[in-house]
């Protein structure tokens, strides 16, 4: 009894820290296929390339790309001001 009171509590735990982190329904970094969580294993496993993560490896690759993404984006920013500043001058 103990012992399916603690699945249910864990599985609780692991769906609120889902929603939190943004993963309830996370999506393969291979593949972009659909990801389910194996609950015996504790793993999630993609449905279309069968790649295998635990939740720390998704969330430490969901951070790298999260990284590349705002590096990116401040780059498209810087951009897009210099060529404003170049539009609006009077050197074109």
């Amino acid at each position: 009894m103990r012992k399916r009171f603690n699945q249910k509590v864990f599985l609780f735990v692991h769906a609120f820290i889902s929603l939190v982190e943004g993963l309830d329904m996370p999506y393969c970094p291979e593949c972009g296929g659909e990801m389910l969580y194996i609950s015996r294993t504790k793993h999630y496993v993609c449905r279309s390339c069968g790649l295998s993560l635990t939740y720390q490896e998704l969330f430490e690759i969901k951070e790298k790309t999260r990284e590349s993404y705002r590096q990116d984006e401040d780059e498209r920013k810087k951009m897009r001001k210099e060529y404003l500043q170049w539009w609006l001058s009077k050197k074109k």
